[in-house]
């Protein structure tokens, strides 16, 4: 396997064969070589159309969404084994009669995923993947998201947003792989998830089928599918059939998030026992954790010495910070779809990180660097949340944020205490700050009078502007 940096991401992908593939398609057909080289910079197998030399998409694009298509023969579920998803397995088949191939990914979501075999398997589905992908979801997704301090709308770390992309890509790669012409998703209607899903699925297989059911089904109340499910001989927990709605949750190893139930009235106050991942910051430790965070090229790779995986570095901070109540965040964002909604979140791990990239930044980076990709910034978390990981205009930026982290390298020092994460030291080898500079001992660097004609230069237009406008007379 070779490891490849890109500008949209770091990957691991068996480079020959890649590289292979898309240099037989450019020497066999020409026109379709961008095709094949595109698909496998991202990571992607290249499908059979592309390698003989045809452009698949080409006529067809979104064809099967035009309203008369036929029913799907085989579909690509992305299934967690819940009710929800197993519901959607078995209207796929009453509704289409086609075969179901299922997907589950381990993204870290705290519980076990192989129940959704089982649960597969009793619902007749003979194509099941489920497959451990923390580390590509840290290493390829989750770390360059970070590496451009995103946050939507100032506070929202895009937990769930950041998983979207790799779910869709996977359920692309197997319905190549199984020659499914459709892929389904569970979002709902209302959600931004619809959207990212769909994106995804398009950017990668622009003539995919797209199924979702929230969408097409008249299944629109808990009684209604609880009943369908029941019809259907699929077993329902005592806990859904209560009169009281669940939370909404998603979880993957950066986050948790809870919608819905009291939290759909932005005043009422989230209760204690909703939370999974962090004591409240009045039961966290009264002695604080000193914690040292070493990164290279803005990416972290030990935690106090000890050097982990990306996926084992995330869940060791999401220790640290769950033990210390940091991480909860209760947000009202603006969906991309036109109306607000209020999310509580817990993420331990992403918040230390953050403030331990900014300290390290703090001293590795030029100001003009810093500034203008804290300007960025907003608009790399935009389309992330709006589910346009694939689009170019992400790569474009990817490709700046990264070529900024070449020199972010070094150890932050952090106390993690009851809720707060406060830097304490950082240091770096490529540090810009200078001591020699910046002392208020005496020093023979810096001329204190070189600091009068900088200052009457910044101020030439200001003054020039006060003379014209406002001091001037006829």
């Amino acid at each position: 396997m070779k490891t490849l940096r890109q500008s949209s991401v770091s990957i691991s992908l068996p480079g020959a064969k890649a590289t292979a593939f898309a240099s037989n398609a450019r020497r066999r057909t020409g026109a379709c070589s961008t095709e094949a080289s595109e698909l496998a910079r991202r990571g992607m197998s290249v499908p059979k159309a592309a390698r003989r030399g045809c452009r698949s998409s080409r006529g067809v694009m979104c064809s099967a969404a035009v309203g008369g298509a036929p029913n799907p023969k085989k579909v690509v579920l992305a299934y967690s084994g819940g009710l929800d998803t197993s519901i959607i397995l078995k209207w796929l088949q009453n509704t289409y009669g086609c075969e179901v191939v299922t997907f589950t990914a381990d993204l870290g979501q705290g519980e076990e995923v192989e129940p959704a075999r089982k649960k597969a398997e009793a619902l007749g589905i003979k194509d099941i993947y489920i497959e451990d992908v923390r580390e590509e979801f840290v290493r390829d997704y989750v770390f360059p998201m970070f590496r451009s301090n995103a946050l939507y709308e100032g506070v929202y770390l895009l937990g769930t947003s950041i998983a979207r992309p790799l779910i869709a890509k996977r359920q692309i790669e197997i319905a190549q792989e199984t020659g499914a012409d459709a892929v389904c998703h569970g979002a709902t209607g209302k959600g931004n998830d619809q959207v990212r899903f769909e994106l995804g699925y398009y950017a990668l297989k622009p003539d995919i089928r797209v199924i979702a059911p929230w969408r097409e089904w008249e299944l629109n109340s808990r009684t209604s599918l609880i009943q369908y499910a029941e019809a259907n001989g699929i077993e329902v927990p005592a806990s859904k059939k209560s009169g009281e709605a669940p939370y909404s949750m998603d979880a993957n190893l950066l986050h948790i998030s809870y919608e819905g139930n009291i939290l759909e009235d932005p005043w009422a106050a989230p209760e204690e026992d909703m939370f999974t991942r962090s004591v409240s910051p009045e039961n966290a430790p009264d002695v604080p954790t000193s914690v040292e965070i070493e990164f290279e090229q803005g990416d972290p790779v030990a935690i106090d010495g000890v050097y982990l995986s990306p996926a084992a570095m995330l869940t060791k901070l999401n220790e640290l910070g769950g033990a210390n109540g940091i991480g909860r965040s209760d947000i009202v964002e603006s969906r991309f779809i036109g109306m607000k909604s209020r999310g509580v979140y817990e993420t331990p791990g992403g918040t230390i990180l953050l403030q331990a990239r900014r300290a390290m930044e703090s001293i590795c980076l030029d100001r003009g660097q810093m500034h203008l990709k804290d300007e960025l910034m907003p608009k790399y978390a935009e389309l992330l949340y709006n589910g346009f990981w694939w689009s170019p205009e992400r790569e474009m930026l990817q490709a700046a944020i990264d070529d900024t982290q070449k020199f972010v390298s070094g150890v932050v020092r952090l106390k993690l205490y009851k809720g707060n994460v406060m830097v304490t030291g950082r240091k770096s080898k490529y540090s810009l700050y200078d001591e020699e500079v910046v002392t208020f001992e005496e020093d023979s660097v810096y001329d204190q009078k070189d600091a009068q004609g900088f200052i009457k230069l910044q101020a030439l237009r200001l003054r020039t502007l006060a003379q014209s406008r406002y001091l001037s007379k006829d």
